[in-house]
């Protein structure tokens, strides 16, 4: 059965641009990077061979992205705007739980800002994006270990930034 770009790739848009807002730090870089790997996508879409196109397109705006601004080194903080960042109170709790959820958000997303760029871009294809870590390793290139690794690092220094010694 053929499939369209449409019904494949298209719907991704919105995770596309919220992983490239976390690799380039603003929105109208976002956008451009999203574009450009919308039309490369189009350009390469008789190239995809599986199912996950979603993986597919990820990997698509991450070397659109470092194909257009080469890789930062070191540990660049990314400066994601407040509204930015994706948080939608329950409208079901009370106006005291609400903002104990939007304080929670905020810093959370303060603390991702921290890690370093390599462990971040892991942590939000994991837990913002619900990637599989085979999935992972393909957009980054990296072995399905060093995922891993990376995960439970940033993880541990997030929660080292959340959770405060004694």
């Amino acid at each position: 059965m053929p499939r369209s770009f449409e019904d494949v790739v298209l719907p991704h848009l919105d995770a596309a641009f919220n992983y490239a807002r976390w690799l380039t730090k603003n929105d109208a870089d976002a956008e451009d990077v999203v574009q450009d790997a919308y039309i490369r996508a189009l350009r390469f879409f008789s190239s995809l061979r599986d199912e996950n196109a979603r993986a597919w397109l990820f990997t698509i705006v991450r070397n659109t992205w470092y194909g257009r601004f080469p890789r930062r080194t070191g540990s660049a903080v990314v400066n994601v705007p407040d509204e930015d960042f994706e948080h939608r109170p329950d409208v079901g709790l009370d106006p005291e739980a609400q903002m104990i959820q939007q304080q929670t958000v905020e810093q959370v997303r303060r603390a991702l800002e921290t890690l370093p760029a390599d462990y971040r871009e892991v942590l939000v294809l994991r837990e913002l994006e619900g990637l599989s870590y085979k999935e992972i390793a393909a957009i980054v290139e990296i072995p399905i270990g060093t995922v891993m690794s990376r995960l439970a690092r940033a993880r541990e220094r997030l929660t080292g930034v959340l959770v405060p010694a004694n």
